[in-house]
């Protein structure tokens, strides 16, 4: 059995007249970041809480560009240090008040800025064979691709020194049972 609590809690909201359901919203809606290292799939369940009808938002390619984490100024080049969001971006995402729960999916160097949107984190996490297989796996375009990056995302996975506080989530489990997971702990915060 899986969860649908988006679905369920956006049915729950539509058959309410429409200041009723504006008040409702502004009283129930929360925001949840997803974060994690490099290949610990937080797209993957971007994906399927957008397929499950929840709103998802991928921060690596809607949100995500290089610069500075502490000025915000756009650098050159692509590098971990320097993937950061645009804040004014995250901070009105996180202010639109029309779906109950928004998940924001991603890494970004610069989260302390923007932290304090959120009701709460959830950190993927998996084990370091897990983490190799997967950085194998990707593309060459994509950042763990090639060795220099990999020797970073090993790094960071054993000093978790880039990641928020925040509930960890193995994600070494069936995608369907991790966001699951996910939905039953947002859930909880009602």
């Amino acid at each position: 059995m899986t969860l649908d609590t988006c679905r369920v809690a956006a049915s729950r909201h539509g058959g309410l007249s429409r200041p009723r359901r504006r008040y409702r919203a502004l009283v129930g809606r929360r925001n949840f970041l997803i974060e994690g290292v490099s290949c610990t799939g937080k797209t993957s369940v971007c994906k399927e809480l957008r397929r499950r009808g929840c709103q998802a938002i991928n921060g690596d390619t809607d949100l995500a560009y290089q610069g500075d984490p502490e000025t915000g100024a756009a650098t050159s080049g692509r590098t971990h240090e320097h993937h950061i969001w645009r804040v004014e971006a995250a901070e009105a995402l996180a202010a639109n008040r029309d779906e109950p729960l928004t998940f924001f999916c991603g890494g970004s160097r610069n989260f302390s800025r923007f932290i304090h949107l959120f009701a709460g984190v959830f950190v993927l996490d998996v084990d370091e064979g897990t983490l190799v297989r997967r950085l194998g796996e990707r593309l060459d375009d994509e950042f763990g691709a090639n060795r220099a990056e990999r020797e970073i995302v090993m790094r960071l996975h054993r000093t978790k020194e880039d990641l928020p506080s925040g509930v960890l989530i193995d994600a070494t489990q069936p995608l369907g049972h991790v966001v699951d997971q996910i939905l039953r702990l947002a859930r909880a915060h009602d």
